[in-house]
């Protein structure tokens, strides 16, 4: 490389990898307002689905929370073209099991054991296992989703992408287009297969491998924000009527809302990693990084966090409805990254190892 050229160069590689940190961020503390505590229950909330509280609650899960699964999904696309490559199947699925399939069955351990304990032996209302395929099935979910670590099946999902990314990376741009329709057929259809939970992560997965092999991410990045934030502002307010309107909606027209919910998810992804190409390259893009590093830990804790503390802190604010409730939905994710920023801090001076296997390698280094 010319010498000219290799500074730019580098500089380059750097904000793209600083960008898809701040990305993985954005996407895991955007899930934490889609399972924010409310305090009330599913037909609670329907009842005052149009009180101005809980259109807040649609519009902060709507707008962060559904770029979260087609960024993290693409992101990991993005990722995994080098050491799909690199590696030899073996060894690259062994290094996937230990960082995804084996922090999501423990922390799914974690969860029944400290979650069914606080509402066995408490006053919390959440599920406790009730057969030995409810607990098989919580601690990897291959039948339906989890109760308690709702947001897990992601992680089951992706390792199902995993499995099939060296066939993926390798195959030619058309074969990718007709998995990628095929996926879409499947998804918008609603038939259940059990191979994937959620076959649009596997869309998103393979959107990532198109994304680096066309240099699609760097591409994105360059565009202006308007244009970037355009479909995601035209797709957004009918987001959220059909959201509001609740499951009924949904249930009434699934094959329209499945397509529609591809498109706006896809619009999300684009409008935030043109926010996170941005504070990628400002002030703040050293600390974010930083931060990143304990995202999977928040990932896989957070829920068990607002099942064990989100009634506690509750108590103070009141649930959905109550004049505190606002503010403390507004902090919730920020209450989550804090506790897990002291939660991995916490395992690394007690014991490293545990610290790696709960965070996916991430933390204790």
């Amino acid at each position: 490389m010319d010498t000219g050229t290799a500074g730019p160069a580098r500089k380059a590689d750097s904000r793209l990898s600083t960008a898809i940190a701040i990305a993985r961020l954005i996407g895991i503390l955007g899930i934490v307002y889609v399972h924010a505590w409310t305090g009330r229950t599913a037909e609670e909330l329907a009842a005052v689905a149009f009180s101005w509280q809980a259109v807040l609650r649609t519009v902060l899960g709507e707008m962060f929370g559904r770029s979260a699964v087609p960024l993290l999904g693409m992101i990991s696309g993005w990722l995994v073209v080098s050491t799909a490559t690199r590696q030899g199947y073996g060894p690259f699925l062994l290094g996937k099991a230990r960082t995804i399939l084996l922090p999501m069955v423990l922390w799914n351990a974690i969860a029944i054991v400290l979650v069914g304990a606080a509402a066995t032996f408490g006053d919390l209302k959440a599920p406790t296992p009730s057969s030995i395929g409810w607990t098989l099935n919580e601690l990897v979910p291959l039948v339906h989703a989890n109760d308690i670590n709702v947001q897990m099946p992601f992680l089951r999902d992706l390792f199902v992408c995993m499995a099939l990314a060296p066939l993926l990376v390798r195959a030619s741009s058309i074969w990718l287009a007709l998995g990628a329709v095929i996926v879409v057929v499947w998804s918008v259809s609603g038939v259940h297969v059990p191979l994937l939970l959620r076959p649009q992560i596997l869309l998103f997965f393979t959107a990532g491998i198109v994304a680096r092999r066309f240099g699609l991410a760097e591409r994105v990045a360059g565009w202006p924000v308007v244009l970037c934030a355009l479909p995601f502002v035209m797709l957004i307010a009918p987001r959220l009527w059909t959201a509001l309107l609740g499951n009924a909606f949904f249930d009434a027209h699934p094959h329209v809302m499945a397509a529609f919910d591809i498109v706006f998810r896809l619009a999300s992804a684009v409008l935030f990693w043109r926010v996170a190409w941005v504070l990628a390259g400002s002030g703040v893009a050293e600390r974010l990084r930083g931060i990143e590093r304990y995202g999977f830990l928040a990932f896989c804790d957070h829920l068990v966090l607002l099942w064990l503390f989100g009634p506690v802190i509750g108590l103070a604010t009141g649930p959905l409805g109550a004049g505190l409730y606002p503010a403390y939905l507004l902090v919730q994710p920020l209450l989550v990254l804090g506790a897990t920023v002291v939660l991995g801090r916490g395992l690394m001076a007690v014991s490293p190892t545990v610290a790696r296997v709960l965070s996916g390698g991430r933390l204790g280094l």
